[in-house]
């Protein structure tokens, strides 16, 4: 496990709505005219979770891409797109987009005056993050995934250029001491989020492909 780093909601910049709460009475006055892209996983999990929390009902646009999402978000043919920090934060900071909200439980250190949802709108229990980690295949001879998993943190925490390139380029959080977590913490991990986007996409109602 390598790290975290959250979405980011935005939306187009000829949105009335400057900040969530605006957005989300949007969407309340006018049901499901309110359009959101999406173009993976999490960019929908995210969005109809936020929905379906906000009690407010939206309409999917999907993508085959991000870029190709953020091209129409930005000429206005979505409303709104929550997407990962490489694809969105530039846009935010280039004045392309307006960044609402991030989907972690803190702010993020690349963009500190984005509150997270739950701030925004008043509750304490959305969170959805991407995560980094390195895999390797099944049968990989233990000695080699500790020394991996042991080398690895050591190299980003001895380097400051590093760590900065990573918050500045992917907004990514690596949020463990440089003794990093174990492959079994790790597996404890994945369970936990696997179970997590069940439940979500139970809970939001999503057709499962």
């Amino acid at each position: 496990y390598l790290g975290s780093v959250p979405l980011i909601v935005g939306v187009n910049m000829d949105v009335p709505a400057r900040n969530l709460r605006d957005f989300v009475n949007l969407a309340k006055a006018k049901p499901g005219h309110v359009t959101f892209a999406s173009a993976s996983t999490s960019q929908l999990v995210s969005s109809e979770m936020l929905a379906s929390m906000a009690g407010v009902q939206m309409t999917n646009v999907p993508y085959k891409s991000g870029p190709a999402a953020m091209t129409d978000l930005i000429g206005g043919q979505v409303n709104m797109f929550t997407a990962d920090f490489a694809v969105m934060l530039p846009q935010v900071k280039g004045g392309k987009v307006r960044g609402l909200a991030v989907t972690s439980t803190q702010r993020s250190q690349a963009i500190p005056e984005l509150p997270t949802v739950n701030e925004a709108l008043g509750i304490k229990d959305y969170e959805l993050i991407a995560y980094f980690a390195m895999f390797a295949p099944a049968g990989t001879p233990k000695d080699i995934i500790r020394r991996v998993n042991s080398e690895t943190p050591k190299a980003y925490f001895g380097d400051v250029a590093l760590r900065e390139k990573f918050l500045t380029a992917t907004g990514i959080l690596w949020n463990h001491a440089p003794a990093g977590v174990s492959p079994e913490q790790f597996a404890e991990f994945l369970a936990k989020e696997r179970k997590m986007y069940l439940d979500l996409v139970r809970i939001a109602k999503i057709k499962v492909e």
